[in-house]
């Protein structure tokens, strides 16, 4: 059988969003899934990035990581998305680049994708639901088809417990307070198996 093809699209600041983009990688390879691992681009001004040195050395670390292209999104079978909190919501930079995807969507192009998502914040109650949600409402409009972890293994409960996808809180110093490796992999492995039973 044809392998699925899954485009792990991220943003992050200052590195947790993209570890969790390479823990999604490797659940999805170990599923069998060809996997693209892709950032969308920065936005925000040298200024602000110099401001904080963990963000100066994360996007200086990354810079080798291929930037998403709409071709990604078509080529894809599936889609994760990982993105941290916002005010609530993603930040300006994944939603500049889905602000692009109106050509592949009036064309019909991101129907049936399987797409799934997850995040992170700073406090447990800062968002990161609200984030994964206001992400998947975009992906109701394209016609995709939700991949939500829910409460489909075990692991989901001693990670924090989140059915909408993977979140993790992350403290002052970058660390992150619960263990969601395993979670990440499952929802992805998830994702994948998902997207094979439709290819």
């Amino acid at each position: 059988m044809e392998k699925v093809k899954l485009a792990i699209i991220y943003y992050s600041s200052t590195g947790t969003n993209y570890q969790l983009a390479q823990w999604a990688k490797e659940g999805a390879e170990e599923a069998g899934a060809e996997v693209k691992l892709l950032k969308v681009p920065e936005l925000a001004p040298d200024e602000a990035i110099d401001s904080n040195p963990a963000w100066r050395a994360h996007v200086d670390a990354t810079k080798d990581v291929p930037e998403v292209k709409l071709d990604d999104l078509e080529w894809a079978d599936s889609l994760i998305f990982s993105t941290p909190t916002r005010f609530g919501n993603m930040p300006a930079q994944m939603k500049q680049f889905l602000d692009t995807t109106g050509g592949l969507w009036a064309n019909g192009k991101l129907v049936n994708k399987v797409v799934s998502a997850m995040s992170s914040a700073s406090n447990a109650h800062g968002g990161q639901e609200a984030t994964i949600l206001s992400l998947y409402t975009t992906m109701f409009h394209w016609g995709a088809i939700i991949a939500a972890p829910g409460y489909s293994d075990p692991v989901i409960f001693s990670s924090g417990g989140n059915p909408y996808g993977a979140s993790v809180t992350v403290d002052q110093d970058g660390n992150m307070k619960e263990d969601v490796q395993g979670a990440v992999k499952h929802q992805a492995k998830r994702t994948v198996d998902i997207a094979q039973k439709i290819k």
